[in-house]
């Protein structure tokens, strides 16, 4: 099966050489780097001449692995600026799932009712307690939500309203704005 001058390669490591000699089952062969070694035969596999071609599929494979080890760059993006003493607005999820453990049996119109009177109860709490800024995340949707919280807030003679931050909320969001009367 080998010969004397044969190339081979050792199947479960990565060594490749040329048969010295054979005796029997075992095949002595000389390494690339001029070790002599001893492998059973059925160790080994004989490497035709299309070394060419075998050292493409090293160089391929080489590269990749490189391309795999890249670090990669990290993703540049322009934070909100905050001051030093501000202190984040606090935000109320205005979705069904964080307001009851289950909406089952509730009509379209009930959740909409509870999501409206959970919201007009924070716009107090934050005019009583002098809360200049709150969020309220309401999800894209349909935008009902949405329409009707623009309908509460429209309401309110103190109170100033935009969409949230974009970066931040997406498009599901609405930031609040309580002026304070000096009293």
């Amino acid at each position: 099966m080998f010969s004397k001058g044969d190339k081979v390669s050792v199947l479960d490591e990565a060594v490749d050489g040329v048969v010295l000699s054979v005796q029997d089952k075992q095949v002595t062969i000389e390494t690339k780097d001029g070790f002599v070694m001893t492998f059973f035969v059925n160790e080994l596999i004989k490497i035709n001449n299309t070394s060419n071609l075998m050292d493409s599929i090293k160089r391929i494979n080489i590269a990749e692995a490189a391309k795999e080890k890249e670090i990669p760059k990290p993703r540049s993006f322009v934070k909100e600026r905050k001051e030093k003493n501000e202190i984040a607005a606090p935000e109320f999820d205005l979705h069904i799932e964080k307001l009851v453990p289950n909406k089952r049996g509730m009509s379209n119109y009930d959740i909409l009712t509870l999501q409206s009177e959970t919201a007009k109860r924070h716009i107090e709490f934050a005019i009583r307690n002098r809360i200049p800024k709150i969020v309220f995340i309401h999800g894209v949707g349909e935008g009902i939500l949405k329409a009707e919280l623009d309908f509460l807030l429209g309401r309110y003679d103190n109170i100033a309203f935009q969409d949230g931050n974009y970066q931040k909320y997406g498009l599901g969001a609405t930031e609040v704005y309580i002026k304070q009367n000096s009293k």
